[in-house]
């Protein structure tokens, strides 16, 4: 017999532990070559097991178990053929098969007409319902029985149900998603990756000057860009045109022209970049995720747009890897997306600095003297003030307000065509 170990890998650098967030497959199945058996949690994301060869896997280690990276979590004997597989699974069939058999048999049925209550007929309002009125007490949790119909023949219309919600509904007919008036309480892990997390931001408030200064932005001039060009810019480029490809762009001109908001302290030294990685926070079924786009300044609107999609898909897929969330030199997180008016974001380290975006309100503003309205986002900058004086932070904050209100200064580094025609 032919066995082979598997091990656990190591998710990238620094990282000794890891948690097995679940295995995919059952002990004693029949894998494939290059199939994935298990979800590893790590401290930066989440990452596959996949099996060396094909055979018939001995599992070593439990679900949600804390494991050293080297570790062998399973076994997986080379001598069973895939080809097993399918007999394994015939012979579980005609298994199953032949129970279901034995309890279909002449004296199960016997016994069971025996014992068997007649079910009850459903009631006249549960059969005569419109398709919305039942979607409504599906959404609302109740039992057809609790609404009296006003329709043709006692039948439930939405208008019912309406007024059944109105008139007060009793506790017991809502399931109401789990919140029945129970005292239960449940305990679950916390990831490894929440872990971390957690340790980060609070190392962060701990070990950072970190402070945070706030600026509003018209959003009318990129607004009415988006509005004007969207329909081509996608028929052309094949993605669609976004807030975030702007902002993107707008924080490499004002990194060059602020190339301390671009650093980071290492020790007794500061890192300074001639580049700039942007990090774009992004939503994941596992949490926050900050993918990084390598060489933003050189990226254009349309790869800049291309690059987060993509980076976006594989973060709700659980495919991005270590190398795509590391090496950060800034960050941008867009709380708007979810409705926030104004937050303080906390740096990502060992960068020095974040953007916050967020929603967009119409608000009054005064405009030449006038008292107009206008789409209107806050931003804010946290910054660790070690590196970067309360000056730079403005200046950059304001720099960005600048090229968004004006977005002919994307193209001129952040000046006026004027200035770059007359060499000013």
């Amino acid at each position: 017999m032919a066995t082979i170990d598997i091990k656990v890998p190591s998710p990238g650098e620094s990282i000794s532990e890891v948690r097995i967030a679940q295995w995919l497959v059952k002990d004693g199945d029949v894998v494939e070559k290059d199939q994935v058996i298990a979800e590893i949690d790590s401290d930066k994301a989440t990452l596959e097991l996949s099996a060396e060869e094909s055979g018939q896997i001995k599992l070593l280690a439990e679900a949600d178990a804390t494991v050293n990276v080297g570790d062998v979590v399973a076994k997986l004997d080379t001598s069973v053929a895939p080809t097993a597989k399918k007999e394994v699974e015939a012979k579980k069939g005609q298994e199953a098969k032949g129970q279901d058999q034995e309890a279909k048999s002449p004296e199960k049925e016997a016994k069971g007409t025996e014992t068997k209550k007649p079910e009850a007929a459903p009631t006249a309002t549960a059969a005569h319902a419109t398709p919305v009125a039942v979607k409504m007490m599906e959404e609302k949790g109740l039992s057809a029985d609790k609404v009296k119909g006003s329709g043709p023949n006692g039948r439930i219309t939405k208008s019912d149900v309406a007024a059944y919600v109105a008139g007060g509904v009793d506790a017991g007919a809502v399931a109401m998603n789990g919140w029945g008036g129970k005292r239960d309480q449940k305990r679950a892990k916390m990831s490894t990756l929440r872990k971390k997390v957690g340790e980060r931001l609070v190392m962060v408030k701990n070990q950072t000057a970190m402070l945070t200064t706030f600026n509003e932005v018209d959003m009318s001039a990129v607004m009415d860009l988006r509005n004007k060009y969207k329909d081509k810019f996608k028929e052309e480029k094949g993605v669609s045109l976004g807030f975030m490809s702007f902002f993107t762009k707008a924080v490499t001109e004002a990194l060059r022209l602020f190339p301390n908001v671009n650093g980071q302290i290492d020790g007794d030294e500061v890192i300074s970049f001639d580049y700039a990685d942007i990090g774009i926070a992004v939503s994941s079924p596992k949490g926050l995720m900050v993918p990084v786009l390598r060489n933003a300044e050189s990226l254009s609107l349309a790869e800049i747009e291309s690059s987060i999609k993509t980076l976006a898909i594989k973060a709700r897929d659980g495919k991005l890897t270590i190398d795509e969330m590391t090496g950060g030199t800034f960050t941008i997180t867009n709380g708007g997306v979810f409705g926030s008016m104004l937050s303080t974001p906390i740096i990502n380290p060992p960068q020095s600095a974040i953007l916050g975006m967020h929603n967009i309100v119409d608000r009054p503003i005064a405009v030449n003297g006038q008292v107009v309205i206008r789409p209107v986002m806050y931003l804010a900058l946290s910054y660790d003030h070690r590196i970067i004086d309360g000056k730079e932070s403005v200046s950059f904050l304001m720099a960005i307000k600048q090229m968004i209100e004006d977005p002919s200064k994307m193209v001129f580094g952040g000046k006026e065509p004027g200035e770059v025609l007359l060499g000013l």
